[in-house]
């Protein structure tokens, strides 16, 4: 048991004491060798300062008309933001054409912007890049009157009666719905009557209820509040889309969504038959130069907010990176091929952001570091043996006066600079590699005091001495 004891205790006190030891000679590295290592530690502060800055805590994003569907979109992605400590501040527009606007100017801080897809030309924009679609914008033209059949829409082209002096709204100038509309109208051969209106989703609606207009074109949600305001009114009828195969041919942003028969309203059987709506989708427009960790927070808050079952979508359908006419982000690239990076699915953003910037400044940092490191004992010894070169040219000049030039006169006084020289070799920290050379020194500086001690002269016996051998 004793020796056991023993053992424990010879083990733990030469832990302690190599503990002790490499403790020092990292002090001692520390000292010596700190200019170099500052230089380093200010190079990759640089690095990772300017090569890859920390995103910005701040973010504007560009919504809709105040009300709308876009702008309670936003409030959610803001709230998803918030939880990450991110600020995303919502800018409301008057819609599409204002949106790209911002984002097209360079000095515009809006970095991001929802926008549905054909609403603008996408020849014309530059330095926008799309992070995939995160929604379907269904195309709803609600009228008033008695219901009209497939064959109806049929030879409305050639009465047009309907259409060109109706009273009908077709969204506000450079909204979304006013884009879509005119597509809408111009895939059918009209263009747009004179009685048309321009009036806003939530004024579209009231006005169509009160019956000041007769018909109205409103791109949105299913479950945005002014559609099914919409739909739950019976004297409002809806118009289906039995060409939508053919309309999808000469308009690839557009998406067909099937409604089956009662599926708005069972107790009405509304819609009476199976039908076809047409759709755009809303693209997550971004600038750019937007940091690549903001990217990957909005395509997970796609991710989470988006892509959960809606009565159009299926789970998991968005974000989608169909049709989106836009440059896809290398960022929705990854995303879309590897998903988001695994630091974010386990630590908090913040931390996860931190830990990428540091692997992706520290890897190619240290390919230039580490043959710098490597190269530090070297200097360190050289360092330290620069030194103690010093000392011994110092005694070496010493010990030539002595020889040439001694009086007893002068005794004392090189016994005091031969004291403060081994004052000056005790005051070296040196590495255990050059425990050899600081100990012949030391054994040097003891030689030349003691043949300075001899006698008259310290490098020449007694001439009597010399007769008796």
């Amino acid at each position: 048991m004793g020796s056991i004891k023993h053992d424990i205790t010879e083990s733990c006190l030469g832990i302690y004491e190599t503990a002790l030891e490499k403790w020092d000679d990292l002090t001692q590295f520390l000292v010596e060798t700190w200019p170099l290592l500052l230089i380093l530690f200010l190079g990759l502060l640089g690095v990772w300062w300017y090569a890859d800055p920390p995103p910005p805590r701040q973010v504007l994003i560009a919504t809709g008309q105040p009300g709308g569907s876009y702008e309670i979109l936003g409030k959610k992605y803001a709230a998803f933001f918030e939880k990450k400590g991110i600020t995303l501040e919502l800018l409301a527009t008057e819609g599409a054409e204002e949106n790209i606007a911002h984002l097209v100017d360079r000095k515009d801080p809006v970095q991001a912007a929802f926008v549905q897809a054909g609403a603008f030309n996408s020849h014309d924009v530059k330095g926008v890049e799309s992070l995939g679609a995160i929604a379907y914008a269904p195309i709803w033209f609600f009228y008033r009157g008695p219901e009209l059949k497939d064959t109806d829409f049929q030879s409305i082209k050639v009465a047009s009666q309907f259409f060109l002096n109706s009273r009908i709204s077709v969204g506000q100038k450079g909204s979304g719905s006013y884009a879509q509309a005119m597509h809408m109208l111009k895939a059918n051969g009209f263009e747009e009557g004179r009685n048309f209106v321009h009036l806003p989703g939530l004024k579209a609606a009231e006005a169509l209820q009160k019956g000041e207009i007769e018909g109205a074109f409103i791109v949105d949600d299913y479950e945005a509040p002014v559609v099914q305001k919409l739909l739950a009114d019976p004297n409002l009828r809806i118009a289906a889309y039995p060409r939508a195969e053919a309309l999808i041919r000469s308009m690839p942003f557009l998406q067909i969504l099937n409604v089956p028969m009662g599926s708005f309203s069972l107790t009405r059987n509304f819609p009476s038959t199976d039908i076809k709506l047409m759709a755009s989708t809303t693209n997550l427009l971004i600038d750019d130069r937007m940091h690549p960790a903001l990217q990957f927070l909005f395509l997970e808050a796609a991710r989470e907010i988006n892509g959960k079952a809606s009565f159009f979508a299926e789970y998991g359908e968005f974000p989608s990176f169909k049709n989106i006419g836009l440059p896809e982000s290398p960022v929705a690239l990854h995303y879309e091929k590897n998903g988001s990076p695994l630091l974010m699915l386990y630590f908090p953003f913040w931390l996860a952001e931190l830990i990428n910037r540091l692997v992706f400044v520290f890897l190619p940092f240290c390919a230039v570091a580490y043959p710098v490191l490597l190269m530090l004992p070297g200097y360190r010894n050289k360092r330290m043996q620069r030194k103690i070169d010093l000392l011994y040219i110092t005694l070496k000049t010493y010990e030539q006066e002595l020889t040439e030039n001694f009086s007893p006169e002068v005794k004392d006084e090189y016994l005091k600079k031969l004291d403060l020289l081994e004052y000056e070799a005790l005051k070296l920290q040196v590495p255990k590699s050059l425990t050899g050379s600081y100990y012949s020194l030391r054994t040097s500086i003891d030689y030349v005091r003691n043949c300075l001690n001899r006698g008259i002269h310290p490098y020449q016996i007694a001439s009597a001495d010399i007769i008796l051998q």
